[in-house]
């Protein structure tokens, strides 16, 4: 799908939109130069205000207009109005005329409360996010025909000085919506080893270098952590490695780790049926993983980066690994298994070890680690956020509000480490209590090597309901603070 700029409208849209601001006295913040006339009369006669955001009215044109429709979408209040707003306000434009079987539409937003480049970069991001359908195996309605051909972002001024940020757009939104996909995928098609291919298609597409140690590699290797929780699955193991080298040989490397636990059954500590289909999205921590490194590769900034997936499935099988059990690591330290549904933390143990046997000096690891903090936070509000180093997990804060995502620090106070030490063995995986989110991070923290380090507890965000501007499903949520993270942490 093709996304431009334009100063003005074309001939032969099937749809433009246009959002206005809730109070009639900010609706000329909404641009109108390049409107043709019968376009700007039926704004002028749209009944009453938009009354809330993403409220929409759609209008039949006269046949001599540019468009077919006019889509007028409720941008909300103006005071509130921010990048997140306009990047969901492009998505739901693209989305209900996609759904309307258009192909090519323009969309105007208010463009003069915020930068400019901002907002065009906002636009492409959640064009590109408004994409995909959740519905992948349905075999009777899937039409390519009814897809987007072209969007067009109708701006005034400079439009060259706009045009590589809305590829960027472009760029993030795609890789977004790899990890989307590959999360959303059913456990019986996503397996550790079906993960590792997609991983290997992501590298030759786009100059990684790749690696995935398999079951025999793993047990040379001394992995036993990960070999622990896939022992009771068919679909053995696999620890798969993403290197971008940004920053040139001999660099050292910022260590991405993903928890890519691809149907998480709880294990032996079997999980109650009702919602245990959504454990697919268990792997969202390695999906996101997998998309951030090809957004990296693609947008070339000057670091070096290496994304690691700890991929294993946690079935009950015969020979599962059991509650009591003490298990070894790559680490070295030894592990008290006493909840084999606390398996994640298990698994990120070996990624966080062997990110940083290959050069990692810096970490951060992706999980869908814990109800506590969907109970913490809410589900579909905030990441949770826990860090080692106050000086760059609060780089991390200012950059999920910078990118329009919400973040929340939780507290990883020693006592927490405290709790998760055992009577038989070096620490324990799962303690009662409360503080479940904390202990979990205080478990990972373990093997983080005192190095600078930030865990992102993503459950309460990796899924998301219907709305306007995206699918049910995967969600990428926060993917676009990491790749930020990653860029502002890069040389200059």
């Amino acid at each position: 799908m093709k996304i431009s700029l334009k100063g003005s409208l074309e001939t032969g849209y099937d749809g433009v939109a246009i959002a206005l601001f809730q109070a009639i006295d900010d609706r000329a913040k909404t641009p109108t130069t390049g409107l043709d006339a019968k376009i700007l009369a039926a704004v002028a006669v749209v009944s009453g205000s938009p009354k809330e955001l993403f409220s929409t009215e759609l209008i039949l044109l006269d046949k001599n207009s540019s468009a077919t429709r006019l889509l007028v979408l409720g941008a909300g209040e103006a005071e509130e109005y921010d990048l997140q707003t306009a990047r969901r306000l492009a998505g739901a434009a693209a989305r209900l005329f996609r759904k309307k079987g258009a192909k090519k539409i323009a969309i105007l937003l208010p463009v003069n409360l915020l930068q400019p480049e901002d907002v065009a970069q906002a636009m492409a991001e959640g064009i590109m996010l408004s994409l995909p359908d959740s519905g992948i195996y349905r075999t009777g309605d899937k039409d390519k025909a009814n897809e987007l051909a072209e969007v067009s972002l109708i701006f005034t001024g400079d439009l060259a000085s706009l045009q590589g940020r809305v590829a960027q757009g472009q760029i993030i939104g795609e890789g977004i919506n790899l990890a989307r996909g590959l999360s959303n995928e059913p456990g019986n098609v996503m397996h550790p080893a079906r993960l590792a291919e997609e991983a290997r298609k992501v590298a030759e597409a786009n100059g990684l270098e790749f690696d995935a140690l398999d079951k025999a590699r793993l047990e040379a290797g001394g992995f036993k952590a990960i070999l622990a929780v896939g022992q009771g699955s068919i679909n053995e193991p696999r620890m798969i490695v993403l290197k971008y080298n940004g920053a040139g040989e001999g660099q050292p490397y910022l260590g991405l780790v993903g928890k890519g636990i691809t149907f998480d059954s709880g294990g032996i500590s079997i999980k109650p049926a009702e919602g245990m289909d959504n454990l697919k999205y268990d792997m969202s921590g390695g999906a996101w993983v997998i998309g951030a490194m090809q957004i990296l590769a693609q947008l070339k900034p000057k670091i070096n980066v290496l994304g690691i997936v700890a991929a294993a499935e946690n079935l009950p099988g015969a020979q599962a690994y059991r509650p009591g059990d003490v298990i070894g690591s790559l680490e070295g330290k030894t592990i008290e298994v006493d909840n084999t549904d606390a398996e994640g933390r298990i698994v990120l143990a070996d990624g966080l070890t062997y990110a940083r046997q290959l050069g990692a000096t810096r970490l951060v690891d992706l999980a869908t680690l814990t109800g506590a903090a969907r109970v913490a936070l809410g589900g579909n509000i905030a990441a949770a956020v826990f860090g080692s180093n106050w000086a760059w997990t609060t780089l991390f804060l200012e950059t999920a509000e910078a990118a329009g995502e919400r973040a929340w620090q939780l507290p990883l106070f020693p006592e927490y480490s405290q709790l998760i030490k055992s009577k038989i063995a070096d620490i324990v995986n799962s303690v009662g209590g409360g503080g479940g989110a904390s202990t979990g991070a205080a478990f990972i923290r373990e093997f983080s090597g005192g190095l600078p380090w930030i865990h992102l507890d993503i459950a309460p965000v990796s899924r998301t309901d219907e709305k306007p501007y995206i699918a049910k499903g995967s969600s990428g949520y926060i993917l676009r603070t990491l790749v930020d993270f990653v860029l502002v942490n890069a040389e200059p």
